[in-house]
């Protein structure tokens, strides 16, 4: 990881930023808590019990953000793209997406430097991840 915006990069990563393993889990689930309330679209999507999804993504994030990499060592490379072709994600399902994680960061008290850098991230990912509309 060179230096990325924000100054992140190996000495200040985003996990380190966010708070650990602890923050990184309660991102997580404030998002699907979100995603339970606020995004039929999204929440369709995904299995009734949500338990793996979240772990999934607790998985990924934690390594994303450049701290443990749970998932790469539990299911291999993420190709998030191919995961995600069953689904079909459109404009409406990545604003959602969107909505559902800004809803998440502010539960969190996630500001600042970091929630920028986040924004930006996550925005980047939501929208890459669209295949169709």
């Amino acid at each position: 990881m060179g230096v990325l915006p924000g100054g992140f990069g190996p000495e200040r990563t985003p996990y380190d930023a966010i708070g650990g393993d602890t923050e990184v889990r309660a991102l997580v689930d404030a998002f699907y808590d979100h995603v339970q309330s606020d995004s039929p679209h999204v929440r369709g999507m995904h299995p009734e019990d949500d338990t793996t999804s979240r772990q999934k993504l607790y998985e990924f994030l934690s390594g994303w953000l450049g701290g443990p990499p749970l998932y790469i060592e539990r299911h291999g490379h993420p190709r998030l793209r191919m995961r995600h072709a069953p689904f079909p994600i459109d404009g409406k399902a990545v604003e959602e997406w969107l909505m559902c994680m800004s809803a998440a960061m502010d539960d969190r008290g996630i500001e600042g430097e970091l929630r920028a850098f986040l924004d930006e991230r996550f925005s980047h990912v939501a929208h890459f991840m669209k295949n169709t509309g």
